[in-house]
């Protein structure tokens, strides 16, 4: 099968160790075809870079000439330059190939102005000169370290944490659609244990983070960050997927690294580290480094998870729950009240008639052996529930709380604060995820599960996103380091059994156990479909022992969307 190409205009090491090795390593592992563009070459090996020499203009392009004639790319990658004639040749054919005809060619950037141990210098006034006129305003990702960036913006390197996100700002400013401050290389210690990148792009920001690893063979880190970001962006990802991925890339590489003459060795490359659960980052909410994974100390319960739009829909589930005793019930049910569904009534009323329906639920399944209670979820409107889980009206312990990313962010820091509190008392709290950086996300706020969705394509709602497949739930089940629920699509017991042998702990069923025009006997036949759904559910479980995983996940957006973004 044909590999997306990816060109990669960069620098020699002699050494081996970064550049267009550092390139060329991480493009195989990342199963694409990598197209190596030599714009400099250097004298160096593991101790330091001697001598750099931009290649000449005219060879530079030559190179661009014969790639373009046959192996058009999906992403251009750079590196090393060395020259400020070398850009104007890269732009020029950026030029050229945004006007044939073909899909719009990608650029990620990977600034390297100076060395990381003792050297040569790389960049002169008119590179820099060129950087920020030619290639930042056409980049679709840059990613400097913290020196890089500084220079990039001629200003001091950033002295905190909090200095980084502003200078990320600054370098979208200039042109660049989407940023990647890394900071795995900062020797200031101000990271902590943990080594943060900060990531700036249309669809998210914050930092991402893993543990820092205790290794001495790190060259040609930047190399490998940059290429396999590249690399996922030529996979069909968006950019913050790419940096996901890249993030996970390098630091199984430098897990990978390995001796090589007197000083620090290169990175290797791990080419499972896409299906290696320890890798998956953690992204914040906000400029504040998120902070350990948690998994809250009460399991959340496996099986179907109904979905209500009303109280009045679930009244009749539950009353078939109680009645079919003879197979299992629910494991949760969520009340999924739309504010848009009650635009007759006023802010307090529509409260009012919300918090009625809660406790019409709360009070029918309390009504239910304790064998066979669901835990009533509720789905958004998390002012109201904090306030009555403040004041007392609601048992943390006893309702759990469903948010979709954009809720989350809506509530800032102090918000989720409150959020935290709750859940220290008990409350489980479950999150929507459709994309990697949303399951990194997710991960940094103690979710007692995280929902995977669309499995399949859905009415139910109106959303950007493509059907996730069995394929990307079953990774998600491996990777998210809580429950996994499949959501949407699931209309048959086919689709229950797949879901639950993709190995999600619950399925969620939104119009599956629903009553439907033609039921002669609608008690009876809510009953048969409860008992078909939990059998299947059942076997589904049972198969997936068997499961055979996908190391890389599927890209569930289209990159278009960050056009709008």
């Amino acid at each position: 099968m044909s590999r997306p190409i990816v060109w990669s205009v960069a620098g020699n090491d002699s050494g081996g160790g970064a550049g267009l090795s550092a390139d060329a390593r991480a493009a195989e592992g990342c199963a694409v075809h990598l197209c190596p563009v030599v714009a400099s070459i250097t004298a160096q090996n593991s101790l330091g870079v001697a001598r750099v020499v931009p290649v000449a203009a005219e060879v530079l392009d030559a190179q661009l000439a014969a790639l373009a004639a046959d192996l058009r790319p999906s992403v251009i990658k750079t590196g090393l330059i060395g020259s400020a004639e070398g850009v104007a040749v890269l732009r020029c054919w950026l030029d050229r190939l945004d006007q044939d005809g073909g899909p719009r060619v990608r650029l990620v950037v990977d600034p390297v102005l100076g060395a990381s141990a003792g050297g040569a210098a790389f960049c002169d006034d008119a590179l820099l000169a060129a950087y920020r006129m030619q290639i930042l305003p056409r980049a679709d990702l840059i990613t400097p370290n913290r020196r890089e960036a500084a220079r990039l913006l001629g200003g001091a390197e950033a002295a905190t944490l909090a200095e980084v996100p502003a200078q990320a700002a600054a370098l979208r400013a200039l042109g660049a659609r989407a940023v990647a401050i890394t900071g795995g290389d900062s020797a200031d210690g101000a990271d902590g244990v943990d080594a943060l990148d900060w990531i700036d792009t249309p669809l998210a920001r914050g930092w991402l983070a893993l543990p820092r690893l205790d290794a001495r063979h790190t060259h040609g880190t930047g190399c490998t960050f940059a290429t396999a970001a590249a690399a996922a962006m030529a996979r069909g990802f968006v950019t913050a997927d790419a940096l996901v991925l890249a993030k996970m890339a390098t630091t199984a590489a430098i897990a990978a690294g390995h001796a090589a003459g007197q000083g620090a060795g290169p990175v290797g490359f791990d080419a499972g580290f896409a299906g290696d659960a320890r890798r998956l980052p953690r992204l914040g909410c906000d400029e504040t480094p998120p902070g350990p994974v948690r998994v809250p100390a009460e399991p959340w319960p496996g099986g179907l998870y109904a979905i209500s739009d009303s109280f009045a829909q679930a009244a009749p589930l539950l009353a078939a729950v109680a009645a079919a005793v003879e197979v299992p019930g629910l494991c949760a049910l969520q009340l999924r009240i739309k504010r848009a569904a009650h635009r007759a009534l006023d802010d307090a009323a529509f409260a009012e008639a919300l918090q009625a329906q809660i406790a019409q639920a709360q009070a029918a399944i309390d009504a239910l052996p304790v064998e066979r209670r669901p835990l009533l979820v509720i789905n958004d409107h998390h002012a109201m529930v904090l306030d009555a889980l403040e004041a007392g009206r609601l048992d943390a312990a006893s309702i759990a709380l469903h948010l979709g990313q954009e809720d989350l962010l809506a509530l800032g820091a102090a918000g989720r604060a409150r959020l935290a509190a709750a859940q220290a008392r008990g409350l489980r709290l479950g999150l929507s995820s459709h994309s990697l950086w949303e399951l990194a996300r997710a991960t940094t706020l103690q979710p007692a599960y995280v929902a995977c969705g669309p499995v399949w394509p859905t009415t139910t709602k109106d959303m950007p996103w493509h059907p996730q497949g069995l394929h990307n739930l079953g990774w998600w089940a491996r990777m998210a380091p809580v429950p996994v629920v499949g959501i949407g699509g699931v209309l048959d017991e086919v689709q229950v059994e797949s879901v639950m042998a993709a190995g999600a702990a619950d399925v969620c069923l939104v119009r599956a156990l629903a009553a439907q025009l033609g039921d002669a006997d609608p008690a009876a036949a809510q009953r048969e479909r409860l008992a078909r759904m939990a059998a299947a559910c059942q076997r589904g479980r049972e198969r997936s022992a068997t499961l055979v995983v996908p190391l890389w996940p599927g890209a569930s957006l289209d990159p278009a969307a960050e056009a709008g973004a």
